[in-house]
């Protein structure tokens, strides 16, 4: 996205939306998006690549949730 990463978008929706759930995604590691961006170890997250099947199971995590 050219304006906003999507941290910051999040960061925008929570307010509007507080029910949203949101799965984060990057070819970063996981540590350097949680330095960089400001997400928390809380914040459902999925390093790329990922299969289909991690990507079903992390949905699913984070709906049942």
């Amino acid at each position: 996205m050219p304006e906003l990463n999507g941290p910051e978008l999040a960061r925008q929706l929570a307010p509007l939306r507080p029910q949203l759930k949101m799965i984060f995604m990057s070819g970063y590691t996981d540590l350097a998006i949680f330095e960089r961006s400001g997400l928390n170890s809380e914040q459902a997250f999925l390093q790329k690549p990922f299969a289909p099947e991690v990507l079903a199971a992390k949905v699913r995590e984070v709906l049942d949730a």
